[in-house]
């Protein structure tokens, strides 16, 4: 059974940063294509935040462009979302994503909150 742990997030002032993480278990992170980093902020729609796919470019929601990182650790299974330049518009629950390989199975963590203070 595929599990999705994140970690990392909590309380910060604007212009902080913080470094999330979701642990992978059950399968590779090879398996999955895109791993992903959405976050839900109170009243609005989850949106994806940042997209690494096993080739290819990685892409970033137009807000987070030159702030946010995301980056895979293959030999750790884990998924890290690198946030710098924070704001308050960036608080919210973060949630890592795996996407299988074939399109089929979309598995979530349970999510980790971000709190940014102006």
């Amino acid at each position: 059974q595929v599990q999705l742990v994140e970690s990392g997030g909590g309380l910060v002032q604007a212009g902080g940063s913080l470094r999330l993480s979701c642990a992978v278990s059950g399968s590779s992170i090879f398996s999955f294509d895109p791993m992903n980093w959405y976050r839900q902020a109170p009243g609005k729609q989850r949106e994806l935040v940042a997209s690494s796919p096993r080739i290819g470019s990685r892409k970033y929601a137009d807000s987070v462009k030159g702030r946010f990182t995301i980056s895979r650790d293959n030999t750790k299974n884990m998924v890290h979302l690198q946030m710098n330049t924070l704001n308050p518009e960036d608080t919210a629950v973060y949630y890592c994503n795996a996407v299988s390989a074939d399109g089929n199975r979309n598995h979530w963590g349970q999510g980790t909150q971000v709190t940014v203070s102006s």
